[in-house]
């Protein structure tokens, strides 16, 4: 039910970062952290981590309050 939730929140913010030759993918909701893997010209990016942090964490957090934290994945 989690995973179904975050991954409806995820898939609102990709068309954002998609518009930047990015991406991000749901890897796993293991308990209140989310884990992502970055991708296209978000890897590698020298901003990935205030993307985020600033963008994606934030906007999960903020679309379902019980998720702590936003955590990138290889």
């Amino acid at each position: 039910m989690m995973k179904e939730s975050v991954q409806t929140v995820i898939d609102k913010i990709r068309p954002m970062l998609q518009r930047d030759g990015g991406d991000v993918e749901l890897v796993s909701v293991d308990g209140n952290v989310v884990k992502v893997r970055l991708q296209g010209a978000c890897k590698g990016c020298p901003m990935s981590q205030m993307t985020l942090k600033e963008g994606i964490e934030r906007f999960v957090k903020q679309e379902i309050p019980e998720i702590d934290r936003v955590e990138a994945v290889e």
